[in-house]
């Protein structure tokens, strides 16, 4: 396995009054994709859950990045008749050579809405990732030991005057890379919703390596009381974070 491993996370809104058997046969064929993929090489692990009509893609894929380039460099080379390779860049996505949603999750596009996007129309929207413990460097260092217990999938939504302080805190915390957690969590943001994806038993590590540090940052965050942060729905049971169903997780560790 070459290229570097890159933590996805997507997310997708199911149309109204779809069938649960035409579902069900969509995700059938999805699993088929991933586990392909995952002989080649190319995926790890792959997690697709379901809130409502909400769904929650995440998936470590093989890559390697490609070129970008600002649109009005692009345009000044165009300009000049200068042949070059380089994409525009858009902030929209992250461009690399990684298989995309639309390729793994295929069957389920005739079950999705469209989301209207910079470039063109899209069904699945990069959600962008703020929270990890850890940082994927190489296919050795990120094997999982053993079958994961659970693999789950959860979300949260933030209030708007706080979605930001939440961001601030939570990117501080990873810079800083002195609080443990599960080498395999990550959170993602879109719009005001988070969607978090971590394994049990969890593996605890931090991103320095350093698990005797007192994280001070986490200090600041407790004291700018965090629950205030969060729209307690009830489905979460008066918690942060709602655990979803999976319509499917797998690993590559699983074959």
């Amino acid at each position: 396995m070459k290229g570097k491993i890159y933590r996805l996370h997507y997310r997708g809104q199911l149309k109204e009054d779809i069938s649960s058997g035409g579902l069900e046969n969509a995700v059938r064929i999805c699993v088929e994709n991933v586990r392909r993929a995952q002989e080649r090489g190319r995926v790890l692990t792959a997690a697709l859950y379901r809130c409502d009509r909400m769904l929650f893609f995440y998936y470590e894929a093989v890559g390697e990045p490609l070129a970008v380039e600002e649109p009005i460099a692009m345009a000044a080379h165009t300009a000049a008749s200068c042949g070059h390779t380089a994409l525009a860049e858009s902030g929209e996505d992250v461009q690399t050579t990684c298989l995309r949603p639309e390729e793994l999750l295929e069957p389920l596009e005739h079950l999705l809405q469209v989301w209207p996007g910079q470039r063109g129309d899209r069904l699945w929207v990069h959600m962008y990732h703020i929270y990890y413990h850890s940082v994927p460097e190489s296919p050795e260092q990120w094997k999982r030991v053993a079958v994961p217990g659970k693999r789950r999938g959860r979300i949260a939504f933030l209030r708007d005057d706080k979605l930001f302080g939440y961001t601030y805190f939570h990117k501080a915390i990873v810079d800083e890379g002195l609080l443990t957690g599960d080498k395999y969590q990550s959170i993602a943001l879109h719009e005001n919703i988070l969607f978090s994806y971590f394994e049990e038993p969890k593996n605890f590590v931090n991103v320095k390596g350093d698990i005797s540090t007192e994280s001070r940052v986490i200090r600041d965050w407790l004291a700018a009381d965090p629950e205030s942060h969060f729209i307690h729905m009830p489905q979460g049971e008066g918690e942060n974070f709602m655990f979803l169903p999976a319509l499917f997780a797998v690993g590559a560790e699983d074959m």
